[in-house]
């Protein structure tokens, strides 16, 4: 029998970073301490740590559950004998590389059985960077999955995502992303018959909200339009498989319950929804293409400050106004990686060949930039004020160079032309010489 929390499961409560509480069942959180001697209705205290005891205590995540059973209540773990495609990392390559998107399953497949890994920065058990995975999911998940390597970025490019979580229910949307934390189990339900997009496995620490410095103190991606969810709960007793991720393989097991039985929990350490729509976008009005930097929503720094773990920034809908400036976002060679994707649209730097669904990688130094047609077109233009409309990109950077899985360069989505599209940038030069 599933009990859910309140009469509209889909409820929120807003606010990034904080110290959230929330109960299924009166009374059902303890006051005054987090493990009582009996926790109420007969419940059971457990702490979910996403961090080290010993972290500042800004950095600290961690949350307290009460539920039905412990966790400890379960059979060994047996390696599954199929594993996530593209496991297998292939060589380096300083090559600008472009994917179609992935085809959409034939067979019931679910969102872990529809995961492509395309890159990573390193291989499995690293504790630091991040592995990218594409997903094209046509079922709904029955088992019950956690992961014990990183925290999931999950960017929906085509279907809606429903996350039902130890810590309550998401639904996220195209134009929406969640982050489910590490450790937290979920399954993923599919409120449409299809789902395609992206996901980025943090490594190292938390996402946080990044520092605004001379901007001040408004702006970019606002606290409190992050959403969390409220406590609900699973009471059945039947067999329910359960699937972790440790050290980038799969290993089962089967329960005799649902593990989704948290009655009540308080912390940080939690699952959240972000609307991409509410970004702020802040830009030049003045001259000059600014950094894309400036379109941050979330960061995981690095060791090296200011050369982060990883960067998620999104490309949306925006005016242009700058004067005498080159509009497109200006040819570069870069210290950091760039993993870029597409939700929908055209993306600013690209006439066709980045279709949403997508991706590209550039990598360390990589030269890259706007396509041979997109540069002629922006140079001629006439420069008025000019909205971009009807686009969402974005782009996963790291400060580790990015290594493609074998499956990625065998892939039939690789688009071996890519190069092409700047094969057009011929010499405008127009001085004299002898």
């Amino acid at each position: 029998m599933s009990s859910p929390c309140c009469t509209t499961p889909l409820s929120y409560q807003s606010g990034f970073g904080n110290q959230f509480a929330s109960e299924a069942l009166p009374g059902a959180l303890p006051v005054g301490q987090n493990s009582p001697q009996k926790p109420a209705y007969g419940l059971y205290a457990e702490l979910l740590s996403g961090t080290a005891f010993t972290v500042p205590r800004a950095e600290a995540r961690r949350t307290w559950l009460y539920r039905l059973r412990p966790s400890a209540n379960h059979p060994k773990f047996e390696r599954l004998s199929r594993q996530i495609v593209g496991s297998q990392t292939g060589p380096a390559t300083p090559n600008r590389l472009r994917w179609n998107p992935l085809a959409m399953p034939e067979e019931g497949t679910d969102l872990i059985a529809g995961l492509h890994r395309f890159v990573a920065t390193a291989e499995a058990g690293q504790a630091s960077g991040v592995s990218i995975y594409l997903y094209a999911a046509n079922a709904s998940m029955e088992r019950v999955f956690y992961n014990a390597d990183g925290e999931w970025l999950i960017v929906p490019q085509e279907g809606r995502l429903r996350l039902v979580t130890e810590l309550g229910l998401l639904e996220v949307a195209p134009l929406e992303i969640a982050v489910i934390p590490r450790g937290l189990k979920f399954r993923v339900e599919l409120p449409d018959a299809e789902a395609r997009g992206y996901l980025c496995e943090n490594h190292g620490c938390a996402l946080h909200l990044p520092e605004l410095g001379p901007i001040g103190s408004n702006g970019l991606a606002n606290p409190r339009d992050f959403l969390a969810p409220v406590a609900w709960y699973e009471d059945r007793d039947e067999p329910v498989e359960l699937v972790q991720k440790f050290l980038g393989e799969l290993w089962g097991t089967t329960l005799d319950h649902s593990p989704l039985d948290v009655v009540a929990w308080h912390g940080n350490h939690v699952p959240y929804k972000y609307d991409l729509a509410r970004f702020n976008t802040i830009g030049t009005i003045s001259y000059d293409h600014p950094d894309p930097s400036i379109f941050t929503v979330l960061t995981s720094p690095g060791a090296v400050t200011g050369q982060a773990n990883v960067d998620f920034v999104i490309f949306p809908p925006r005016w242009m106004v700058a004067e005498n400036t080159f509009r497109p976002p200006w040819f570069h060679r870069n210290l950091m990686n760039e993993f870029m994707g597409l939700i929908r649209g055209v993306y600013d730097a690209k006439a066709e060949g980045f279709l949403p669904g997508g991706a590209s990688l550039h990598n360390c130094m990589s030269a890259h930039g706007p396509d041979d047609a997109t540069t002629s077109q922006a140079m001629a233009a006439e420069l008025a004020p000019q909205k971009i409309e009807g686009t969402m990109a974005f782009m996963f950077e790291t400060s580790q160079v990015l290594r493609p899985s074998r499956f990625a360069l065998e892939s039939p989505t690789l688009q071996a032309d890519y190069d092409r599209c700047w094969a057009g940038l011929g010499k405008h030069f127009q001085g004299s010489g002898d």
